[in-house]
């Protein structure tokens, strides 16, 4: 029988940044996968890092092997209404506000430093099995590591969530992400633009020389963008992002659909479940990744605690209670500016230019929206 402290689904970013948080723990961790060992630094999508993310990678020992494109300014605007605001790193003595990476190369970095750690991975593996006890957890596997093993702790980090599973909250927002890479004639300047429209909001990230594209649709205008050419969909872009700034070039258009998923209660009995499969979040405000890792250094932290046992009702519930607050507020934050944006009706669009006009004269308001922005909506770490 193979018997594990902790057996981690998934070894995409989150999984793997719980791993390397606990690789000095003196505990038995191991990953399953059920993907082949190169796909999660194949990921063609960007993730947008906060200062808070920074700092935790920073703690892992991974941040310095990266080459992340920082986030200086931040110009939040809405189309055909007044009002706008700025958000400046130099307003709070940092060197940056974020950072924009490909997720590709975070994954990528992260497998490196767990497997120089000697922590286990078991590639090509699926977990199609949970069946917690009072002291362990039996975990079937299929694939190339077909076995069952047991763990003290099963952290689900990758991986979707049941539709039939009550615990589980779900609304579709019929919304579509369609994502590229774009050129930027003069450069980014390290400065970001989030432009709020009546079908969805539309975020230029500074990623490497131009930009990272996520253009957020209504399902049927997804598909008559992605029948567009490109270059009569880059016309359609700078027309949608005003004359701040002037593209060039397309490339690596994609498309993903759009759903709010989340779990009531991220802990069960000698589980927990993390990153996706605790909550698929929209992109606007770019907080899912950031979310999930402050889950995953909460997590950590509970179990550096309780060693002894992971998966004692003390380590998940002191995971819990450190983490209800700025989970449920991160949800119900990007869930609100999505319903508050996504429309056209006239006395909220004046009211939303209104409210950005009121950020950019107003600092006090304007720092809190910030500081959540960077590191949730408790001040960490």
């Amino acid at each position: 029988m193979q018997q594990h402290d902790l057996l981690i689904v998934g070894a995409g970013p989150v999984g793997l940044a719980l791993a390397l948080s606990l690789k000095d723990a003196g505990l038995d961790i191991v990953l399953a996968d059920t993907r082949p060992a190169d796909a999660a630094a194949a990921d063609p999508r960007v993730l947008a890092l906060s200062h808070g993310t920074r700092l935790t990678l920073e703690q892992l020992g991974v941040w310095q092997t990266l080459s992340p494109t920082d986030i200086c300014t931040i110009h939040i605007s809405q189309q055909g209404s007044f009002g706008r605001t700025c958000l400046q790193a130099d307003d709070y003595d940092l060197p940056a506000l974020g950072h924009v990476l490909p997720a590709g190369g975070l994954a990528k970095a992260l497998r490196t430093a767990v497997e120089r750690a000697g922590i286990t991975i078991l590639d090509n593996t699926e977990v199609t099995r949970l069946a917690p006890t009072a002291t362990d957890v039996a975990i079937s596997l299929r694939g190339q590591h077909a076995s069952t093993r047991y763990a003290r702790l099963a952290a689900c980090a990758e991986g979707g969530m049941a539709q039939d599973d009550p615990e589980v909250v779900e609304h579709d927002y019929h919304q579509h992400a369609l994502i590229a890479q774009v050129g930027s004639h003069g450069g980014h300047r390290h400065t970001a633009f989030e432009r709020f429209t009546a079908s969805g909001p539309m975020a230029l990230l500074p990623c490497g020389q131009g930009y990272a594209v996520v253009h957020v649709v209504d399902e049927q205008r997804a598909d008559e963008m992605l029948a567009l050419d490109d270059a009569r969909y880059l016309a359609l872009l700078q027309h949608t992002i005003g004359q701040r700034v002037q593209l060039e070039g397309i490339t690596d258009r994609l498309r993903y659909p759009l759903l709010l998923r989340y779990r009531r209660k991220p802990t069960g009995q000698r589980t927990v479940w993390l990153g996706n499969a605790a909550q698929t979040l929209h992109p606007v405000a770019g907080q899912g990744f950031n979310l999930a890792l402050r889950d995953v250094h909460a997590l950590a932290q509970a179990v550096l605690d309780h060693t002894s046992d992971p998966g004692s009702h003390a380590v998940l519930s002191a995971y819990q209670g450190a983490r209800g607050l700025d989970r449920l507020g991160t949800i119900r934050f990007t869930d609100g500016l999505v319903r508050l944006f996504s429309n056209d009706i006239a006395p909220l669009r004046h009211a939303r230019g209104a409210g950005l006009f009121a950020l950019d004269i107003c600092p006090p308001l304007r720092h809190f929206i910030a500081k959540r922005m960077m590191f949730g909506a408790r001040a960490w770490p």
